[in-house]
């Protein structure tokens, strides 16, 4: 449980930084508009390469272990979509808040993933969860394009609109691109796969102060129903949707509890940054994220404990 509790923390604090900063040194929205892109276009999917460039897939039952987070990923955003008429009037949301809702269920923190799996597990833990990410990352963003187009009213969600949004999603390209030079074995020098590593370090720090720079302080006094809603579905629903199917599917020991970590961390800052680009509701995921991190402390040891025990 320390370990856990060490691994969000100093989450918290960057977060919390960001807040700092957006009030005292970097008061220019220009600013964060830069850290944005950055983040989006360049240093995240840095990462993305190269944790599929380094992931050994020999050791892990690839089938299933992708299976089982994509099928939870595909059934809560299933549940989600289908209930999303009675959950928008339930929790007075609009379309780009449902996005945002949406976004903060079915999203994970990569570095956490990364964090909380390193730690239990070393570089086995690691390569297992690398290759949970580079698995799942499609998908999610897949998904997430199509439900930002359909409801965030910006823009209409013709063919030609969620095409184009695919196609310059650059954590799609960065996971295609490093899963096709696993797969075939294309000798990377060490000193690019350094140079990315260095950028992917990066990403985290700089992804998690621009969520603290979009918090409106305010909101966190008093949390609106719809946040604690995506709290519910992302900590409660999501690990206890991946730890059933990944029994299904046969899964025991150190997979089994990196899939549960995968499915039961907080959401990720880089849906703040698509929401930006595309139109949703950034401060709510904002908060969402900031709310998810707190409760995380609490159920993300629990869901550890479960998977361990039916480990």
């Amino acid at each position: 449980m320390s370990l856990i509790i060490t691994a969000l923390v100093p989450v918290f604090l960057i977060i919390a930084l960001g807040a700092v900063l957006r009030r005292i040194l970097l008061k220019d929205t220009a600013h964060w508009a830069a850290l944005e892109k950055l983040t989006y276009f360049v240093l995240f999917p840095a990462l993305l390469v190269v944790s599929a460039v380094k992931a050994d897939l020999s050791t892990v039952n690839v089938v299933a272990v992708a299976g089982a987070l994509i099928g939870t990923v595909i059934i809560l955003s299933g549940l989600i979509l289908l209930m999303h008429k009675p959950l928008i009037a339930a929790l007075a949301a609009d379309g780009p808040g449902f996005t945002s809702l949406f976004q903060g269920a079915v999203r994970w923190n990569t570095y956490i993933v990364l964090a909380v799996a390193g730690g239990l597990y070393g570089a086995e833990g690691i390569t297992i969860a690398a290759l949970a990410l580079v698995a799942m990352i499609p998908v999610v963003n897949i998904i997430a394009v199509l439900v930002l187009a359909s409801f965030s009213g910006r823009h209409p969600p013709t063919f030609a609109y969620v095409a184009e949004q695919l196609a310059r999603n650059p954590y799609i390209w960065a996971c295609s691109a490093g899963a096709l030079l696993n797969v075939t074995g294309f000798p990377v020098p060490k000193v690019l796969v350094e140079f990315g590593d260095i950028l992917g370090k990066a990403s985290l720090a700089l992804g998690l102060l621009v969520v603290g720079g979009g918090l409106i302080l305010d909101r966190l006094k008093r949390p609106r129903a719809i946040v604690f809603a995506s709290l519910a579905l992302k900590l409660l629903l999501k690990p206890a949707i991946a730890l059933a199917l990944a029994l299904a599917f046969g899964l025991r020991g150190t997979e089994l509890v990196v899939v549960a970590i995968t499915a039961a961390v907080p959401s990720a800052p880089n849906g703040y940054v698509l929401a930006r680009q595309m139109g949703g509701d950034a401060p709510l995921l904002a908060e969402i994220l900031t709310i998810q991190i707190i409760g995380a402390a609490i159920t993300l040891p629990l869901v550890v404990t479960i998977a361990k025990m039916l480990a």
